[in-house]
């Protein structure tokens, strides 16, 4: 199959799935990448997070952040189903920087995230970005927005009625009426910027290696493993992913590794245009679309 027919047969599954899909799969060695719409910004949700763990790893390299030091973490006391970890602790909690990232990254905890984001500010985040050549991701604000939206607002019978406020409240410029997903407010990137980031964690870069490692690791041992995984993980091959979920968005960014010596950085971006919070065939649809893609550019 071509690779045009093969892009065209991809759009068509994703539209069929109900999912509009950003994405980008590169050959870290050889260069060589095939995407569907590689370049079109969509809020990061969760996603995020990686940025940050690289700033924070960056300034404990740089003497500026000890990860041994503990700070006192407000329980988040979310009831609604969905936040993990901190998010839905009841009371305090003391906890190391280094234990925050882990929690942060691996269990995409939004709580511990806050609080690493009160350590190393948005703006600062996008300074540290900048200084590796990592220039089209933005980080406006922390994460606190990812545990307040229209989600909460809604009895848990009426949880659909925000996924349609999200499905259709954009407009044409990728504004939005619900600030989460409007991308001249939210934080964003393109599944290109994503990809960016992990080639310069995966291989030789202006990032210290010492710290490229640490966000691997973390990537490495990440627990959601309900998306993109079951398509990459196997005997011969380590998936190291983040994901990031938010109303009507599903992502996961992601290198696989195979014992072969190949690896490669994807990343799939998606929205939903189907108004529920429960799509597992959506993440099956994603899964198989990026491995179709992955397939395609393995054997060109």
């Amino acid at each position: 199959m071509s690779t045009e027919t093969l892009l065209r047969d991809m759009r068509r599954q994703l539209r069929d799935g109900g999912l509009h899909g950003c994405m980008l799969v590169r050959d870290l060695h050889t260069g060589e990448e095939l995407g569907i719409e590689p370049d079109t910004q969509l809020p990061s949700s969760s996603l995020v997070k990686v940025p940050l763990a690289l700033a924070t790893f960056e300034r404990i390299r740089r003497g500026e952040l000890d990860g041994a030091t503990t700070l006192d973490v407000p329980p988040g006391r979310i009831t609604t189903p969905g936040p993990i970890g901190l998010s839905r602790f009841r009371h305090p909690a003391r906890i190391a920087v280094d234990d925050l990232l882990y929690l942060s990254m691996c269990l995409s905890d939004s709580q511990a995230a806050e609080a690493l984001f009160g350590l190393t500010p948005p703006a600062r985040v996008a300074d540290i970005l900048h200084e590796f050549g990592l220039r089209d991701i933005t980080v406006r604000h922390t994460v606190d927005e990812l545990t307040d939206t229209p989600v909460e607002r809604f009895d848990a019978a009426d949880v659909h009625l925000a996924h349609a406020l999200a499905i259709d409240g954009g407009t044409s410029g990728r504004g939005h009426r619900v600030p989460h997903l409007d991308t001249t407010r939210a934080n964003t990137g393109s599944a290109r910027a994503w990809v960016d980031l992990l080639q310069a964690l995966w291989t030789p870069s202006k990032v210290p290696p010492e710290v490229a490692e640490r966000v691997r690791d973390l990537m490495r041992h990440n627990v959601l493993r309900q998306r993109l995984a079951p398509d990459f993980s196997s005997d011969a091959t380590t998936w190291s992913s983040k994901t990031g979920t938010l109303l009507n968005l599903r992502h996961e960014i992601g290198v696989v590794e195979h014992a072969d010596g190949q690896a490669f950085a994807i990343a799939v971006l998606t929205e939903s245009l189907v108004p529920a919070s429960f799509q597992p065939g959506a993440e099956a649809l994603m899964a198989q679309v990026a491995r179709t893609l992955r397939d395609h550019l393995r054997q060109l």
